[in-house]
């Protein structure tokens, strides 16, 4: 899964295509139930032309319009590679995950926001003309032809939406997410969201979105309402990939999200996700959940670690920018933070960043709570642990503990949890209480799902034979 890598130019707008040339063209014979002679719909709903263009034209398509479409190469990363620990010890990342084509790197500054910026006025200039255009022509057809035109009312009256609307939703979360702008002592920036976690200026966002200005860099947190704050860094923790962020001088009128209960939420239930995509700050889509404990392993790119989760799966429409941003209940709760997105093998209009296919994944907002108030309380992230290193290749049969640990470490910590279980090297794990084990990443993101302390029942595998055993989750604090 990819996580949104900020910073990409926005491709070029297509030129316009050329006007076709109306030609008369021979009937074509038809054939049983409406079809024509090579079986595809005559006219109606089933007819289509070729893809990405409507059926039933009697124009005679310019066959240099539209262009084709850069060649994709579908493409499957995996975050990480090597050996990892299941006390929370990640592979490095290998990339982005799903993106074939390099974007040439970008000038330092803010030459993206400007070209947006242009594309919009552009767009918005030529949204105004046509709207000029079609007033023109009726406003003359009603003095020529004595027809009447029946204009709505423009006072809007005093419209009341309901509190589960999707409307509601948004006017009542909107004004406690923020944007999130990032930037590094060399100048390099990236946007992402963020939402108040209390009233005294704490916001919760993704590491990945403020880890650029967390060395002396530069952060501000925009609200709604166009109020600007300066900001810094109070922790991060990579491996969960969140990070908290406190404003300076913040409001004394702050109103806190509500958190709901991520372990509550069914496949089905309707979502909202507010961000800032491309940099379009206060945008809010929907969807629903679309699956439950999804285990993603993600990276931004940078070559920094991976971050592990067991996400919440969403059709809502998320995109680079969307990072950090809070994912509601119908009823206005946080049940988690946008995080990651799966991405198709190439960007689309041959750039390297990819949007929203309808695959997006949110860390779930229990973990998230946990992780927020540990970096409020000591500036570091807590992680549980089982003290055993694991292997992160793709498998489908569990996650094997290895040989030997990273930089030379003992694979099975002396004295950790695992080594009092009696765990040893080349054991499989298969199952985490009710959760089944696939690989060495999804035992990670299982695993950090719990808090240090907690009691879990391991099911793995030795020599053929199946066994359980109960391990109490260690504690390891930091990233290093």
């Amino acid at each position: 899964m990819s996580t949104e890598n900020e910073g990409t130019a926005v491709p070029p707008a297509p030129s316009a295509p050329p006007v076709p040339v109306d030609a008369p063209a021979a009937p074509a014979p038809q054939g049983p139930y409406g079809q024509d002679a090579q079986g595809q719909a005559a006219h109606g709903e089933g007819a289509s032309g070729g893809a990405g263009h409507p059926g039933g034209s009697s124009s005679a398509p310019d066959p240099s319009w539209p262009p084709p479409p850069p060649p994709a190469t579908p493409s499957h990363g995996d975050g990480g590679a090597g050996s990892s620990y299941g006390d929370g010890g990640a592979g490095y990342g290998a990339g982005g995950w799903g993106s074939s084509y390099q974007q040439p790197a970008p000038k330092p500054g803010r030459g993206r926001s400007g070209l947006v910026v242009a594309i919009l006025a552009a767009a918005l200039v030529a949204g105004g003309l046509g709207g000029g255009l079609g007033y023109t022509l009726a406003k003359n057809n009603d003095e020529t032809s004595g027809s009447t035109t029946v204009s709505a009312s423009t006072s809007g009256g005093d419209l009341k939406r309901d509190p589960g609307t999707v409307a509601g939703v948004a006017a009542k979360a909107l004004p406690s997410t923020v944007t999130i702008e990032a930037e590094s002592n060399s100048g390099e920036g990236g946007t992402g969201t963020g939402f108040v976690f209390d009233k005294q200026g704490h916001i919760v966002t993704n590491n990945h979105v403020v880890a650029g200005a967390v060395d002396g860099g530069k952060l501000t947190a925009t609200f709604p309402s166009g109020k600007k704050y300066d900001a810094e860094v109070v922790g991060h923790a990579q491996g969960y990939d969140v990070a908290v962020i406190k404003l300076k001088n913040a409001p004394s009128d702050l109103k806190p999200l509500t958190l709901g209960d991520s372990d509550k939420v069914a496949v089905g239930d309707a979502t909202i996700a507010i961000g800032a995509p491309f940099g379009l700050s206060d945008t809010v889509t929907t969807g629903i959940i679309s699956a439950k404990n999804r285990p993603v392993a993600s990276s931004d790119g940078s070559g920094s670690q991976a971050s592990y989760m067991s996400a919440l799966q969403t059709d809502a429409s998320i995109n680079p920018g969307n990072s950090g941003g809070p994912l509601l209940d119908a009823q206005g709760n946080v049940i988690g933070i946008n995080s990651a997105i799966q991405s198709t093998g190439n960007g689309g209009f041959g750039t390297g960043q990819s949007g929203s296919i309808g695959l997006g994944f949110a860390i779930p907002i229990n973990q998230a709570e946990y992780v927020a108030q540990e970096l409020i309380k000591t500036g570091k992230p807590v992680y549980a642990k089982i003290g055993a290193s694991v292997s992160l290749d793709d498998s489908s049969d569990g996650a094997q503990i290895t040989d030997q640990g990273a930089g030379g470490a003992a694979p099975v910590e002396p004295g950790g949890p695992a080594a009092k279980a009696g765990l040893k090297p080349g054991d499989v794990i298969t199952k985490l209480d009710d959760r089944v084990i696939d690989s060495g990443p999804t035992l990670i993101g299982e695993i950090w799902t719990h808090k240090p302390g907690d009691k879990v029942t391991i099911t793995y595998e030795r020599g053929g034979k199946q066994q359980t055993v109960d391990v109490t989750l260690g504690s390891r604090t930091g990233d290093n």
